[in-house]
């Protein structure tokens, strides 16, 4: 069992940043996977960006390539999001997520644990 709880949202204007933390605790963050997704309202969750277990690898949606850096710490079981460039359209729910030696899918039915989710606003 792993237990993940984001934090670092809020409100922010166009153009500004944010840094999205994901705590993990249970299992060996190590081994994991880690996602990150967003549901906006009336929207289906979707695929933000994923860091490999072995922490080589990173993969981000187009929307957000050249904006959002996913990273993590093993050292202190936690992935981060940071969040630069935004725009109205980021509005939305971020949840994390995590695969135990997960190829850095894409799909929401891939990953096994999810947090609880933390609110992005961006205001224009």
């Amino acid at each position: 069992q792993v237990q993940l709880v984001e934090s670092g949202g809020g409100l922010v204007q166009a153009g500004g940043s944010l840094r999205l933390s994901c705590a993990a605790s249970g299992r060996t963050f190590s081994a994991y996977t880690m996602g990150w997704f967003r549901q906006a309202p009336g929207k289906e969750r979707e695929f933000v960006t994923a860091i490999r277990w072995t922490g080589g690898s990173t993969y981000y949606a187009d929307s957000v390539k050249g904006r959002f850096t996913i990273s993590r710490d093993n050292a202190k079981s936690t992935v981060y999001l940071q969040m630069n460039s935004l725009k109205p359209e980021d509005t939305a729910v971020y949840y994390c997520a995590a695969d135990r030696y997960g190829p850095g899918s894409a799909s929401l039915s891939d990953y096994d644990y999810w947090g609880q989710g933390t609110q992005v606003t961006v205001s224009s």
